[in-house]
């Protein structure tokens, strides 16, 4: 199955609210990243054992190990999960700008140095959620 036919399948297949949030995030991640590469990730291992929850990833960056080895990545990235739904927003090098910056407009949500986790998309303010995006996508050289 393509990406698009994994996305469609873990969106179709989660519970409701969820499945309508994530649709939701889903179609506002692509009108402000319209041509980004699609990822998926099941959340499973090498073995095939559950070690994530499956997210859906929007955009290309690349991932620098200190070893000097590099990969690449999305950089936007999106999950439901018991308590809510995350957003990834990776390589944001200031892990306290999101928070600082958006933190007091976005809603009810907590921000980490890359994430915004909420419980529902009612919850937050959808605007002030594609700003940060917008800056997120803005990172990577």
């Amino acid at each position: 199955m393509d990406v698009q036919g994994q996305i469609k399948a873990y969106i179709t297949n989660l519970p409701e609210p969820k499945r309508s949030d994530i649709q939701t995030l889903h179609r506002i991640i692509l009108e402000v990243m319209p041509a980004c590469q699609l990822w998926f990730l099941d959340g499973k291992d090498a073995e095939n054992k559950s070690v994530s929850n499956p997210s859906i990833g929007y955009g290309l960056r690349t991932i620098h190990y200190a070893d000097g080895k590099t990969r690449p990545f999305y950089q936007i990235g999106i999950s439901a999960n018991k308590t809510g739904i995350s957003v990834y927003i990776l390589g944001v090098e200031d892990k306290t700008y999101l928070a600082q910056t958006y933190g007091d407009k976005i809603g009810r949500a907590s921000i980490t140095g890359y994430c915004i986790k909420f419980k529902t998309l009612k919850d937050i303010h959808t605007e002030i959620l594609k700003a940060a995006i917008r800056y997120g996508i803005g990172q990577e050289p």
